[in-house]
């Protein structure tokens, strides 16, 4: 187990203490990324949750909006609160009256996945989880436990202003990357959503994820993909994106989860992107979709490659 100390500061770096089954995760750097001297506007952030009412637990359901009842009175300067933790990425939310209207319609994404994945009391861990948007609905629908990671630590501060009304004993959202969490098999259900074409070596990061499914969980991994022969690795950027090495195909990534040990490997959705999914609002006020495609060919990027087009699959590893 973690030193007492260890433990305490990073619980009050957190909402709340941090899983009891994960002694050999590293909460040094979850104390240390919860800091001023880990991000520059840590001290906005937090003065913007330190400025959230005080609230007891509220009631709350996920269905397209993940949906907080506020008591009476509890919205006073509460929308300029969350406007401090711009831009909001993943959603939407509904907080009180006020409707986060997120860049990406996530609950279009979730409907997509829903039917395939096993959350029944499942400990889930989501990789590059954003502010834990799917982490609600997975609770909604029956997960005993979500822990997202993402080194972003804005989305980790998102997160906690959800958490700040929800308080929920068993969803966390931490900083921390992958290749930092270990590789016990303590997961039913890993996740890797809009991760693998931003790895270098996308076999290992397929590898990593099985490694921390326990025998009979379930992995889903979702990708921009291309429906040529072959998949391509975009030159310097691909709709505007930096650090995408490979847009792969739907074979390509069955044939990863195969060589990972994956088995009862399925696409379950393939979807092209809209700029009706994602979009600028008033919550991410940065260009978006939009501005990433050909104005004369919606079709095309703006460098020329097709369009987005996203595909959900789904393995096993074996028992």
């Amino acid at each position: 187990m973690p030193s007492s100390k260890a433990s305490t500061s990073a619980s009050a770096a957190t909402p709340f203490s941090l899983p009891p089954d994960l002694p050999d995760w590293p909460l040094h750097l979850v104390e240390q990324r919860f800091s001023a001297q880990h991000h520059g506007d840590y001290p906005r952030w937090l003065q913007a949750l330190q400025q959230l009412p005080v609230s007891p637990p509220c009631a709350w359901q996920a269905q397209s909006a993940v949906t907080i009842t506020l008591a009476p009175g509890a919205e006073s300067r509460l929308q300029a609160s969350l406007q401090q933790l711009h831009p909001w990425r993943k959603g939407p939310f509904q907080i009180g009256d006020i409707y986060i209207d997120t860049e990406w319609r996530s609950d279009w994404k979730w409907q997509r996945l829903a039917p395939h994945i096993r959350c029944q009391q499942a400990q889930v861990l989501d990789v590059g989880s954003g502010n834990g948007y799917f982490g609600w609905q997975m609770l909604a629908a029956g997960a005993s436990a979500v822990i997202g990671i993402d080194p972003t630590l804005l989305f980790c501060m998102q997160h906690r202003a959800v958490q700040h009304f929800i308080q929920h004993p068993a969803h966390w959202v931490l900083p921390l990357g992958i290749e930092e969490i270990g590789a016990q098999p303590r997961f039913d259900v890993v996740l890797s959503m809009g991760v693998i074409y931003h790895r270098r070596d996308p076999q290992q990061h397929v590898e990593q994820l099985f490694n921390l499914l326990k025998p009979g969980g379930q992995l889903v991994l979702e990708s921009i993909i291309t429906e040529a022969e072959q998949g391509f690795v975009p030159d310097k950027r691909y709709a505007r994106m930096r650090n995408v090495w490979k847009i792969p195909t739907v074979a390509e990534l069955s044939t990863q989860l195969v060589r990972a040990g994956g088995e009862d490997v399925l696409c379950v959705d393939v979807s092209p992107t809209t700029v009706a999914e994602q979009r600028t609002t008033d919550w991410m006020r940065f260009e978006s979709l939009a501005a990433a495609l050909e104005p004369s060919n919606p079709a095309l990027t703006i460098e020329g490659y097709p369009a987005p087009t996203r595909a959900i699959l789904i393995a096993n590893k074996p028992r």
